[in-house]
């Protein structure tokens, strides 16, 4: 029998708020240890939370930014359960009137546009930080990320694949980054995915078992996971078991689900409305600036990409992946780089340079200026294309201008007509051979000419020059 995956995703993203969600303690992840911490954040008897505002207001961008209908009106609940990362035994959350609701993604796969639907984007307070050590016999909770703002996004049960799950994962993180709403770190935790998975036998409705998928450190890993989890699932149908609906974990080492607790359910939370907090009401008025205040989404601006740079979809959509490379490439060509030259150096020889020194392009040394006046300094034949692949080393380390350089090193492009002719007769003297099967009709000793010309001069003849004089002379 095969079977068809059924997937739904739940991603938690920490918003980069100055503040807390519920209580003015800093919101830094790199704080020591419980510094940032107060009454509210650790549950103490008799204190009040206070709604971020701010908070809102990014949990309603990404509701617009996934094509979702905004409450007009709803609520925090809360959400009871016991665990020591929880130092008042229930988490501040939204349960059956969530903020954002009935939204959709579309993501590309093999080639082929899919429409994942939004169930809800939620606000709530993420948990304390357990850390254990190896041997298991101390643990440590620091409450500093206790009452960080988070919005979870959950999806309909639309995605059939983990290679859909990837692609989903990846264009919401784009999102999120083009909207500046969450740095969507996944090292500290600031965007975290988990999987609900079932299987079926394929061309029928019903949905199977689920089982859940946490502690997952990637997106790569988060694909994995599903497609260990769809394996393990077929085999135990296949050998006539049966599956539980379980959370599980992800053990990458071994890359293998393990099997953490028995999957709750709403009831066991046991929600009721948080007594302490109003009611949120997003008024149309408020929703309408909010919206007018939204930036070019990654989509959008892959198609001006297109039409206004003349670039392909390939290339428009590996600038777009990551946005400070979108910003990076706008502002190379607003420095005047033509755009499919920028696009070429910024996704070739710029980025292999910035894997050599382990670097990223928000702490780039070269300057979208500066690698705009490289790309001049081609264009008008004052170096050419190898002389700049060895300049842009030169200009990372350095931090100097491109022209700057090429004064001080003296890389100028040899363009004097004179000065190529002399040493292409030279070339021809020296190289009698090659001159004769060139006048046999060997057009593969135009090239060597021309190479030897610019092994001679390091690189520095003009190539297109170059082959025009050595063209004219061996035809002489």
């Amino acid at each position: 029998m095969t079977y068809e995956p059924v997937i739904g995703m739940e991603v938690h993203v920490e918003l980069s708020t100055q503040s807390k969600v519920f209580c003015g303690c800093s919101n830094d992840f790199h704080a020591p240890a419980n510094s940032n911490v107060c009454p509210v954040c650790l549950g103490m008897p008799g204190v009040l939370p206070v709604l971020n505002g701010r908070a809102v207001e990014y949990s309603v961008l990404v509701g617009l930014a996934l094509n979702c209908t905004i409450s007009r009106w709803s609520k925090m609940d809360r959400k009871n359960y016991f665990y020591p990362d929880l130092a008042k035994n229930y988490q501040i959350s939204q349960y059956d009137l969530p903020l954002c609701h009935d939204g959709f993604i579309d993501i590309e796969v093999d080639g082929k546009t899919k429409r994942i639907g939004i169930t809800r984007a939620h606000l709530e307070e993420d948990t304390a930080r357990n850390s254990h050590t190896v041997a298991g016999r101390e643990s440590g909770v620091d409450f500093n990320r206790c009452g960080v703002p988070l919005l979870e996004i959950v999806t309909e049960p639309d995605i059939r694949s983990a290679d859909e799950a990837y692609a989903y994962l990846s264009s919401l993180k784009q999102i999120l980054q083009y909207l500046d709403v969450s740095d969507c770190n996944m090292e500290e935790g600031s965007i975290r995915a988990e999987a609900n998975i079932s299987i079926r036998p394929t061309g029928t409705e019903p949905f199977g078992t689920k089982t859940e998928v946490k502690n997952v450190a990637s997106f790569s890993g988060t694909q994995k996971a599903i497609e260990y989890e769809i394996k393990r699932q077929t085999k135990i149908l296949d050998d006539g078991g049966t599956v539980d609906q379980v959370t599980m974990g992800w053990d990458a080492d071994r890359g293998v689900t393990v099997t953490q607790r028995s999957k709750e359910s709403a009831h066991d939370y046991r929600y009721f409305p948080e007594p302490d907090l109003t009611p949120i009401v997003v008024d149309e008025a408020w929703e309408t600036r909010l919206r007018k205040s939204m930036p070019e989404l990654p989509q959008v601006r892959r198609a001006r990409f297109m039409e206004e740079h003349g670039l392909s979809e390939y290339d428009a959509s590996i600038l777009i992946a990551d946005k400070a490379a979108a910003d990076y490439f706008e502002q190379t060509v607003s420095a005047g780089a033509p755009g499919k030259l920028a696009a070429n150096w910024i996704m070739g020889d710029l980025q292999a340079l910035m894997t050599e020194k382990q670097g990223t392009i928000n702490a780039l040394p070269i300057t979208p200026g500066h690698l705009a006046e490289m790309i001049g300094l081609i264009e008008d034949g004052s170096i050419s294309g190898k002389i700049a692949k060895d300049l842009l080393p030169e200009m990372y380390d350095s931090e100097k201008a491109p022209g700057d350089l090429v004064k001080e090193k003296g890389l100028a492009q040899i363009s004097d007509t004179s000065v190529l002719e002399q040493m292409g007769a030279d070339l021809i003297e020296a190289n009698p051979g090659p001159a004769e099967d060139f006048r046999n009709g060997s057009e593969r000793a135009i090239g060597f000419f021309v190479g030897q010309m610019m092994k001679a001069t390091k690189g520095q003849a003009n190539p297109k020059l170059a082959n025009e004089i050595m063209r004219k002379l061996l035809q002489q």
